[in-house]
């Protein structure tokens, strides 16, 4: 891998950290909704393809897990912390079509998430609630909008030229 790409690379991760802190709503039960912070992850998927993506995906999703831990089992700590942000690397396969990929990548994103939720956190549904439906409905409060924002955002930026600014950097 090229010293460029990595600092592209870094610099998306570390951008979408950032964005991460604007954030709009935290729900009790964990997941907030944030300005955007996914976009950079599906900037360096659009750019580099799945794999980079997913890379970058891992990087964001180790940095969320130092600042804001919610630890129950080693298994949970993957399907919650870097597994639903390495979906994020889906998206390179769509790079053309960018609204497609974006809801291709947050899909498997809510896959892990919905995955913890009832395996892990079942024991949170209230009485008479199947756990299914409770994860279902606590991961989709904050994943879809974060979906959304993002589908938004990737619409009104020049994101074209934002991925050849990226190429003009790999190749000096």
């Amino acid at each position: 891998m090229k010293t460029s790409k990595l600092i592209n690379i870094s610099l998306m991760v570390a951008l979408a950290f950032l964005l991460s802190q604007i954030q709009l709503y935290h729900f009790p039960q964990g997941g907030l909704v944030t300005l955007g912070s996914m976009v950079p992850l599906l900037l360096v998927s659009f750019r580099y393809g799945a794999k980079a993506g997913a890379l970058a995906g891992f990087l964001y999703g180790l940095l969320q897990i130092i600042q804001d831990p919610f630890i129950l089992h080693p298994v949970q700590v993957l399907f919650d912390y870097p597994l639903p942000f390495m979906a994020m690397g889906l998206a390179g396969f769509f790079p053309r079509r960018m609204i497609l990929a974006a809801a291709l990548s947050f899909a498997g994103r809510f896959a892990c998430h919905f995955i913890s939720g009832v395996v892990f956190f079942a024991s949170y549904a209230p009485e008479g609630v199947s756990p299914v439906i409770y994860s279902l409905t606590a991961n989709a409060t904050y994943i879809v909008p974060e979906m959304l924002i993002c589908c938004v955002i990737l619409k009104v930026l020049p994101v074209e030229r934002l991925l050849a600014a990226m190429d003009k950097n790999s190749q000096r």
